[in-house]
């Protein structure tokens, strides 16, 4: 894999918890600032592409209506409901 190189001002308490980290994984800083980095930058995108998918099905008026889902809920709660009462 090829990577680049970002330099970045971390909180001294952050730097000094990322060092203990470090020590006890025996992984190195970089390597572990870098997939928390990766990790965040796929869990924002997720959301933003989730967002961006649900603005889009709103303006194609693809929604499903607030009783259905309400509705809906409503039994699946129902559901778990019965199906602890039936494990006691």
């Amino acid at each position: 894999m090829t990577s680049t190189t970002l330099s970045i001002r971390l909180p001294v308490e952050v730097s000094d918890k990322l060092s203990r980290i470090a020590a006890s994984t025996r992984r190195s800083r970089s390597f572990l600032a870098a997939e928390a980095l990766a990790a965040w930058v796929d869990r924002e995108l997720a959301i933003i592409e989730g967002i961006e998918q649900g603005l889009a099905d709103a303006a194609a008026e693809r929604l499903v209506p607030r009783a259905q889902v309400r509705a809906e809920a409503r039994a699946i709660i129902e559901q778990v409901r019965r199906d602890i009462a039936g494990r006691s």
